[in-house]
């Protein structure tokens, strides 16, 4: 079966695996887009989990208000370079974060880990970091947490 240019700009776009990587493993499974998403994925959790002990001095602090101005958020996400900090695909995972956090309280950073993610509730914020390091290459965490209501203690 012949793969199309956007099935394979679509799965590197959602796993982060190189495009010879996503157009083999497409080919090798006669073109099942949702079967190489499994197999991509599984290979970038495997890679990511290789790289977790990669020291981590850069990152970024997102802050998230709501709109309401009563509930503000702040997560330190780290990772191992500046020019990952950078890059929008961790910029936007350290909002969604943020986001995550405002929505829900977490007492420590492994309880918001161990949260449903709140744009995905069939995985994980540990899972969504996870992919993150899978696509950017670098070791990614939260590091500290942060959420403060309106009158709250």
């Amino acid at each position: 079966m012949k793969v199309s240019r956007d099935q394979l700009l679509s799965l590197r776009e959602k796993t982060g695996a190189p495009i010879m990587r996503v157009k083999k493993v497409l080919d090798e499974l006669n073109g099942d887009v949702e079967k190489a998403e499994q197999v991509l994925r599984k290979e970038g959790f495997e890679k990511a989990e290789k790289r977790l002990d990669r020291a981590t001095h850069e990152g970024l602090i997102e802050v998230y208000v709501h709109h309401s101005g009563k509930i503000a958020s702040v997560v330190e996400v780290l990772c191992e370079t500046d020019f990952v900090a950078k890059n929008d695909i961790f910029r936007e995972m350290a909002h969604n974060l943020a986001l995550q956090l405002a929505s829900f309280p977490a007492k420590s950073v492994q309880d918001f880990l161990n949260q449903d993610y709140i744009k995905d509730p069939s995985k994980k914020v540990s899972e969504l970091v996870r992919e993150v390091i899978a696509k950017t290459g670098e070791n990614c965490r939260v590091s500290r947490i942060w959420r403060i209501e309106l009158g709250g203690d």
